[in-house]
């Protein structure tokens, strides 16, 4: 089974953007040179992820300089009534050959209400689930009235001729993408599972060992066929990847080097469960247990103390240092063989898509095309080419754990 690679399109930049001092100010150039890139190198596509810039501003100023990436834009549902959002989105598509994707993001309690939405746990995601329900349907152009509990959108006039009767559809695109626009998204509540299964066509979660990764993924397409539906699955990684396992590790430690105590402790606190503090936390793994007790001393624990599987790595990231566990800060660490093996593992376990990161990333970006993709089976929908910088040597596989 082929796999889809995707790269992040986001600031902030930099090779340690989680610290003031290796983060980069990246303006519009950057960004776009960064589009210029992914789409260069022959990935599928990139996430433009929830943050200081706009996704789908974004997408509209970086498109026009690529030719056949995805744009996956992580959308908040609400924020837009879905009928603009999908102008907007039929525009984008009709503008860029149908390269729009959306990511659904649900978000938390806290970061809605600063939206503006005002709903529970469990009623957000039934929200959601409407809302996309409204989007697909005046994306499609269907006329009729749509009428759900949170929306209610009119039955779409027929507009007569003159100026008004400016497409084959009406004063309305026509979908470029036939069954709508593919949504990608997460929940891994039980109310987040429901919606995922009803309302995704790509199901994310962030890494976790291969094996465990899979059973999650399973449980989730078990919920779909009873509603008669299948998913696509993916993940989200960082990625260290170098010519030898060495050097990668090597790489590791120089970023656990220029990382401070202050972020390891503020990332685990956001980690803890309920109930427990970061002074007395006691973990049953017990070389989470040694690292706490390392880093509760004021030390940062050396890089492959943080290693919980094969070339599957927790430790320090732009998006959190898991100490505790695999979250959304996991690393893959390696040679390019080992790196491309774990894909190969994950992609067993049913993993299709990755969206990937490493920094700063338009370098990162060339170096896994350069390695990474020529030993693995791609399915991009388009030729990748085949160019690498003349460095790559043959290692040795490390083998899965047991």
């Amino acid at each position: 089974m082929g796999v889809k690679i995707l790269w992040y399109l986001t600031a902030p930049d930099g090779p340690v953007p989680w610290e003031p001092e290796g983060r980069w100010d990246t303006g519009f150039e950057h960004l776009q040179r960064l589009a210029t890139t992914i789409d260069k190198l022959g990935y599928y596509g990139a996430l433009l992820a929830t943050g200081s810039n706009e996704v789908l501003t974004l997408t509209t100023a970086t498109a026009p300089s690529t030719r056949r990436m995805k744009f996956l834009a992580a959308i908040h549902p609400g924020l837009l009534s879905p009928v603009k959002l999908a102008q907007i989105a039929l525009t984008i598509d009709h503008f860029s050959g149908g390269r729009l994707l959306i990511n659904a993001v649900n978000g938390n309690d806290a970061t809605q209400q600063s939206f503006g939405m005002h709903f529970g746990h469990d009623e957000r995601y039934d929200y959601s689930l409407e809302y996309w329900q409204a989007f697909r349907h005046a994306y499609l152009g269907k006329r009729e009235a749509f009428e759900g509990k949170y929306l209610q959108l009119a039955a779409r006039p027929n507009i007569g001729g003159g100026s008004y009767r400016r497409t084959a559809n009406g004063n309305w695109l026509e979908p470029v993408q036939a069954g709508g626009i593919p949504l990608w998204g997460a929940g891994s509540s039980p109310p987040g599972i429901a919606h995922s299964v009803r309302a995704l066509d790509t199901y994310l979660s962030f890494a976790d060992t291969p094996q465990r990764l899979g059973d999650k993924f399973r449980r989730v397409g078990d919920e779909a066929r009873k509603l008669g539906r299948s998913l696509q699955y993916g993940t989200r990684l960082q990625v260290i990847v170098r010519e030898t396992e060495q050097e990668a590790w090597d790489y590791a430690q120089w970023l656990v080097d220029r990382t401070s105590v202050d972020y390891a402790i503020e990332s685990i606190r956001r980690q803890l469960p309920p109930g427990e503090i970061f002074e007395t936390y006691r973990s049953p793994d017990a070389q989470v247990q040694k690292n706490l007790e390392t880093i509760r001393a004021g030390r940062l624990p050396p890089a492959r103390d943080y290693e919980i599987y094969p070339n599957v790595w927790t430790g320090p990231a732009l998006h959190g240092f898991n100490v505790l566990g695999p979250l959304s800060g996991t690393t893959l660490v390696g040679s390019a063989e080992n790196v491309a093996a774990r894909i190969r593992e994950f992609a067993a376990q049913g993993t299709s898509a990755f969206i990937l990161s490493g920094w700063p990333l338009i370098d990162e970006a060339h170096r896994f095309a350069d390695l990474v993709f020529p030993l693995l089976d791609l399915d991009h929908g388009f030729d990748v080419p085949r160019v690498t910088r003349g460095r790559y040597r043959p290692r040795i596989v490390v083998p899965a754990a047991a």
